[in-house]
């Protein structure tokens, strides 16, 4: 996880079910919340607290949820906005992001798409500043000058093994076939060519990472793929 403990995320849905699910699955993440039931003060609060995010639900007493971010929008107030509304036709989805909205989410929605879309619109706002040194066990690894370190001995990388080895280690104790290393890391469908790439990258890093094989990074998993712990 970045360093989200110091970002704030504003919710605001009048119904307290809904606000309170927002607010624990966020706080689960490390954001701090602040939960509004109406617009009510809502302005007061972006220009004392400055918040990083706000997810704005539509139906809402008083005024439209869009018609109030086009007013915010309006007035220069340029926060990142997730609309996360049951107005869920292509029409209301397009009217929200052309009222200002940067994301949509349709009600009812998944906890792990709501996180995702959070931790994205954060990374792209530069909330989330991306991390170039990672920490674990015994491995420092330094996506500024692809090298890492094992026990304080330097070993030098290829940039791609450095995104390799950081999706590794992000994915830790996690069984990883290899459609899922080949979509995540080279972006592309697998077909039999692929996976032979995909198990010589492995390969390559491992012995670059545990030459001897006694560290015990590197684990095969018959006919999925592979596990890094």
């Amino acid at each position: 996880m970045a360093n989200e403990s110091a970002i704030e995320i504003v919710i605001v849905d009048d119904e307290p079910d809904i606000l309170e699910l927002v607010e624990y699955l966020l706080q689960k993440e490390g954001y701090r919340t602040t939960g509004f039931l109406t617009t009510q003060n809502l302005k007061q609060f972006l220009d004392e607290e400055n918040p990083s995010l706000l997810i704005m639900d539509r139906n809402l007493p008083n005024i439209e949820g869009s018609e109030f971010v086009a007013n915010l929008r309006e007035q220069g107030y340029n926060i990142p906005i997730i609309f996360l509304s049951a107005k869920n036709n292509q029409d209301d989805i397009e009217e929200g992001l052309e009222r200002g909205g940067d994301d949509y989410i349709t009600k009812p929605f998944q906890p792990k798409e709501l996180i995702l879309r959070v931790n994205a619109l954060l990374k792209r706002s530069g909330a989330i500043k991306p991390q170039n040194k990672i920490k674990y066990k015994d491995i420092l690894l330094n996506k500024t000058n692809n090298s890492a370190s094992i026990n304080g001995a330097n070993i030098q990388l290829t940039s791609f093994e450095v995104e390799l080895l950081a999706y590794l280690i992000t994915n830790s104790s996690k069984t990883l076939d290899r459609a899922t290393l080949q979509n995540d890391i080279w972006g592309e469908k697998l077909d039999d060519d692929n996976q032979n790439a995909v198990n010589v990258a492995i390969s390559r890093l491992k012995k670059k990472i545990d030459p001897h094989g006694n560290l015990g990074y590197f684990h095969s998993v018959w006919g999925v793929g592979y596990r890094f712990e």
